[in-house]
């Protein structure tokens, strides 16, 4: 039995159904075309790599939707919002409405059980889907679209300081004593920074200590000559597996559980986690933007429609959506760089523009 809040059976489900069926349509179109314009930047890249194909194309379109859905979902419900709000205003449905007695927040309330429908659904969406498609992604992109090792927990791009030396790799894969990194270059440096030689190789696997380099082509820069090494050389002692396994945590690809612990691991190892801890309080926070939209977009249903003030309120709801993901966004760089706390990085947008939306609705409409 509904309660009070909303409105009849029937028209709570007719609003629902026509909310959600516009949220489709304008995620559906929005993907579409931003997959189609970066497909566009991407593709000559994918077929550059010898022996790439349509295949690769089609691979590279599965793993990107994923993502294109979750970032772009809180727009569409924003737009859906706006679009579903002045179309009932301009046919004089929400006259009707309020001519039965409805408030604005009994007209809003179909819409917002929608939005937290939708918000639960990213939620898992991005839990299940998005990081593992995100992990590939990256992935296969550090290796500029070429195979990608079959080994687990595959990092791309990885740069690890052992005293005063660096050891750069395309990718990391594997976890303990099988951990192994491809694509490997050692830079030897003296204590004053400069690089003494350069050592290249394809593969490098753990020499408890140090990382073994399997017939590493050797350049010294003071004869600025390249050799290859006739037995493979044994590099950066002081580089642990730990420090390997915390070397790049990417909170995008990691479920909440699994970037908890990588946060707890980095804390006990004493390093700087205010940039993940934010992004890990966001995986929360995020999927209930769309909870908001409705909110921020209600100011274009209300008013008179033949007042022609009608496309400024749809102007006004989109500017109060699209300001709430500016200051979003805002606040999560403010925590990366410890300007506010985490919590509150993730949090503080969200709280604010809830009470800013509902101060204009009840200023202009309660």
């Amino acid at each position: 039995m509904l309660l009070d809040f909303f409105p009849s059976r029937t028209l709570t489900w007719y609003l629902a159904k026509t909310f959600i069926v516009r949220i489709l349509a304008v995620l559906v179109m929005l993907v579409l075309v931003l997959m189609m314009l970066d497909l566009l930047g991407e593709s000559a890249d994918i077929l550059a790599y010898p022996g790439n194909g349509e295949g690769e194309l089609l691979h590279y379109v599965g793993l990107r939707v994923p993502q294109l859905i979750a970032r772009f979902l809180p727009y569409s419900v924003l737009l859906a919002t706006i679009i579903t709000l002045a179309t009932f205003n301009q046919n004089s449905e929400v006259i009707a409405m309020k001519a039965a007695g409805m408030s604005a927040h009994q007209i809003l309330a179909p819409l917002l059980l929608t939005a937290a429908a939708v918000a639960l659904v990213s939620f898992t969406f991005n839990e299940r889907v998005v990081t593992r498609a995100t992990a590939t992604l990256s992935a296969w992109q550090g290796v500029d679209y070429g195979k990608v090792p079959r080994e687990s927990n595959v990092r791309s791009n990885v740069y690890f300081a052992a005293g005063d030396d660096i050891l750069e790799a395309e990718t990391v894969a594997g976890s303990g004593p099988a951990t192994a990194m491809n694509g490997v270059t050692f830079y030897d440096r003296d204590p004053k920074g400069m690089i003494q030689r350069e050592l290249r190789s394809n593969r490098a696997t753990w020499a408890n200590p140090g990382w073994t380099l399997a017939a590493p082509r050797v350049f010294d820069v003071r004869s600025a000559q390249t050799t290859q090494a006739a037995t493979p050389q044994v590099v950066a002692r002081t580089l642990t597996l730990d420090q390997v396994a915390l070397g790049k945590v990417d909170a995008d690809s990691q479920s909440l559980p699994e970037l908890r612990r990588s946060i707890a691991a980095l804390d006990k190892e004493g390093r700087r986690t205010a940039e993940l801890k934010g992004k890990w309080w966001h995986k929360l926070s995020g999927p209930l933007s769309a909870v908001l939209m409705p909110l921020l977009g209600a100011v274009a249903g209300f008013g008179l429609a033949r007042s022609g003030k009608l496309l400024a309120r749809a102007v006004i709801g989109m500017a109060l959506g699209f300001a709430y993901f500016v200051v979003d966004n805002a606040a999560l760089a403010m925590g990366s760089f410890g300007g506010y706390p985490p919590l509150l990085a993730a949090w503080a947008p969200f709280l604010l523009f809830l009470l800013v939306g509902e101060t204009v609705l009840i200023r202009t409409e309660e």
